[in-house]
């Protein structure tokens, strides 16, 4: 077990464990805004969790924030600013381009994808930052889309365009550390519904696209996964199992994102109480995010994919569709193991921790419940600040 403090601290020690929470959970696309949270919300934090150290955070930064930051060359100022409040960024979420809080964002998230030069630019752009917030000797990850939503399938021009993007990233990557000792890899974030949305299809393209031509020894370093436990347990992925796999695979996890699914065992529920659950599960159907689902009739059964959460309920409005196991990519609080007739994937949290504390291979964990302002007001507390320190709080007790 880490020290209480140190596990939410940052230093230029890189075999360190790193832990933070997520910024995208802020509205705001653009500089002004992102500093304008950062004092109200992640001040607020750090006094909860580390009053007298500083407090690591995973920064997002849009596109739009980060060409402020270099175009008015005011990334030096931002660093001095957040060394001198405690707040040390040791990783950027590279997935939202855009307005991440916009009324409706739904498949929009996925835009620019990576056979849009725009894409390459904006990670170009984001290490470029992280190279100058990140503190001496310190690494950084940037993580980044599944290369593109997955329907339609791309075509195989796509697929060579999707490689040679992240392989420029590679060379870039390899050419900074080169010039300047600094460690810096951009993490694919597997996702249900996109390109890449298990383990076995991150590896696939490894091995068939990343692999097949270049430099082998950049790719393996630079590119990594960012492994987002709610979007395995999605997935019906067993953690342990897919750890191993990109273990036996060579490819390293880059970073872990700590989230939690919604879980709906209809099956383990009495029939007269099914429908209740139903419409407790019809609070999440909102209007910004995709909320994937996955239905599982039987464990000896492969899942079926739905794009959002209101096409599965509009199929359980037959009764005889009332069973099997659902999994919702709705990100809730992680402190919670389940909530009226609705568990989480909260035991996936655990046990993905315990299987990387014994590796030891992975340094960077950030806290991603993004959508607290469109959960149910019967889950949500006090604060914004509150909710995200006590996150941060529970996973202190258990990681």
């Amino acid at each position: 077990m880490l020290d209480d403090t140190a596990v939410f601290h940052s230093s230029a020690d890189a075999n360190e464990f790193q832990v933070g929470y997520c910024t995208n959970v802020h509205s705001g696309a653009d500089l002004l805004a992102t500093r304008a949270n950062l004092e109200k919300y992640a001040l607020a934090v750090k006094q909860q969790v580390s009053p007298d150290g500083p407090m690591a955070v995973g920064l997002w930064l849009s596109a739009q924030a980060a060409e402020d930051l270099l175009r008015h060359e005011l990334t030096e100022a931002f660093a001095d600013w957040l060394g001198e409040v405690g707040l040390v960024p040791f990783t950027l979420n590279g997935f939202p381009y855009g307005d991440f809080h916009a009324d409706i964002v739904k498949h929009a998230v996925y835009q620019p994808d990576w056979t849009d030069i725009r894409r390459r630019r904006y990670t170009e752009n984001l290490i470029q930052i992280m190279d100058r917030l990140l503190v001496p000797g310190a690494e950084g990850s940037i993580s980044t889309l599944p290369l593109a939503w997955g329907n339609p399938p791309p075509e195989d021009s796509q697929w060579v365009e999707f490689a040679d993007g992240l392989r420029r990233i590679a060379s870039r990557l390899k050419q900074l550390e080169q010039e300047t000792g600094r460690l810096i890899y951009v993490c694919i974030e597997p996702e249900p519904g996109c390109v890449l949305q298990r383990g076995e299809d991150v590896i696939r393209f490894f091995e068939d696209r990343l692999l097949a031509d270049g430099d082998e020894h950049a790719v393996r370093r630079y590119l990594r996964v960012c492994h987002d436990i709610c979007h395995g347990a999605v997935m019906f992925e067993d953690q342990g199992q897919v750890l191993q796999r990109y273990q036996d695979a060579g490819i390293q996890i880059g970073k872990v994102q700590i989230s939690s699914a919604i879980v709906l065992r209809l099956d383990a529920l009495p029939h007269q109480q099914r429908a209740t659950a139903l419409e407790q599960l019809r609070e999440f159907s909102e209007d910004r995010y995709l909320h994937q689902t996955l239905v599982r009739r039987a464990a000896d059964e492969s899942p079926v994919f739905f794009e959002d959460l209101p096409a599965a309920l509009d199929q359980a409005s037959d009764p005889s569709q009332w069973g099997g196991e659902w999994r919702v990519h709705h990100h809730v609080p992680i402190y919670l193991d389940r909530f009226g007739a609705l568990e989480t994937s909260q035991q996936d949290i655990l046990l993905c921790l315990e299987v990387l504390k014994r590796s030891g291979q992975v340094r960077h964990f950030e806290v991603e419940t993004y959508g607290w302002g469109i959960l149910p007001r019967s889950l949500r507390r006090a604060g914004l600040a509150d909710c995200i320190a006590d996150e941060l709080l529970w996973l202190r007790e258990h990681f």
